[in-house]
């Protein structure tokens, strides 16, 4: 259960319309359960506003079943799995229904939740390798209730291209800029907002790149300010980040 839905049924304690005693029930099955392999955590939502992500690499498809199941079971209405591959999404999907965002390598039982605050994040990408990052954030902040507008292949290689879109980057909230190779982009898109932006580094660029280091700490050393970073292909983590101040 998220905040609104325990708030939800206080209220009707309160009104007489649920009893004391069937709120006690609902409420003392909610902190997690135990399946052996998992403990699905059934007051992240109450904890901090967003119930609890699957994050599907690693675990098979019916472990996947038995935690989304669990999840659904506890009255978690919308559930999002990061990091599904096709195959495993094509088990799964066999016993659980998903809308399946294939770049983003998301799964959603339940549906997408529809937005729930008027600010807008806005996820610029340098270049187009960097995209399957960037969905995969774009679709995170969307599940979360966020006004998602995308920006790609927008790298300082091309800098006539991001000041093109210079109008959304001076009205966006929040800003996801995503890059790899030396993860310039972060900084030139911090010089221009007046909004925090969070940099993803990507693993996207050849040797001395080192799979992302190099673009990780040229944004760790941007002379921006306002730019804080994730960690190497974390769209999850940055939208999550981006959400909550977009809520704020």
């Amino acid at each position: 259960m998220n905040k609104s839905e325990i708030l939800n049924l206080l209220n009707d304690v309160a009104t007489g319309a649920t009893s004391v005693e069937k709120a006690a029930d609902v409420l003392k099955a909610q902190p997690f359960d135990d399946l052996g392999f998992a403990k699905p955590d059934h007051h992240r939502g109450l904890r901090q506003g967003a119930g609890e992500v699957i994050y599907g690499a690693g675990k098979t498809p019916e472990q996947i079943i038995k935690i989304t199941e669990n999840l659904m079971q506890n009255g978690q209405k919308h559930i999002l799995i990061t990091r599904l591959d096709e195959q495993a999404y094509n088990s799964v999907s066999k016993s659980i229904e998903l809308d399946y965002y294939k770049e983003a390598r998301i799964g959603i039982a339940g549906g997408m939740p529809q937005p729930d605050t008027t600010g807008t994040i806005l996820v610029i990408t340098a270049g187009t390798s960097d995209i399957p990052v960037a969905e995969e954030a774009a679709v995170t902040a969307e599940f979360l209730g966020n006004n998602v507008k995308r920006v790609y292949d927008a790298g300082v290689a091309g800098i006539h291209r991001l000041l093109a879109h210079f109008d959304d980057i001076s009205k966006a909230d929040v800003i996801i800029a995503i890059a790899g190779m030396e993860g310039a982009l972060a900084s030139v898109v911090g010089g221009l907002a007046d909004c925090p932006v969070i940099a993803v580094p990507t693993s996207v660029g050849y040797g001395a790149s080192f799979g992302g280091v190099s673009a990780l700490l040229s944004m760790l050393n941007s002379c921006a300010s306002g730019v804080s970073v994730v960690n190497i292909d974390n769209g999850f983590g940055a939208a999550y980040t981006a959400s909550m101040i977009n809520h704020k």
